[in-house]
């Protein structure tokens, strides 16, 4: 679904930009110009980051883990 109706950036390309790295409202403007104009979408964006920085696995959840072995 379109978000920013002044860029016609949908929520698909809100949520890569954040799975990319994006971590504010600024960071996912700059990334795929999302909120960019009236800013009448930025609470969505917000709520949009909010959720996905909360479901996103933390590093040490994802990284798999070295096991030293003794010889």
């Amino acid at each position: 679904m379109i978000v920013c109706h002044c860029r016609a950036v949908s929520d698909r390309a809100i949520r890569r930009a954040i799975r990319e790295g994006a971590t504010s409202s600024g960071e996912v403007r700059r990334a795929c110009a999302a909120g960019g104009s009236c800013g009448g979408c930025k609470p969505r964006i917000d709520s949009i980051l909010d959720h996905e920085l909360r479901v996103r696995p933390r590093a040490s959840e994802s990284e798999p883990t070295s096991i030293i072995e003794s010889s």
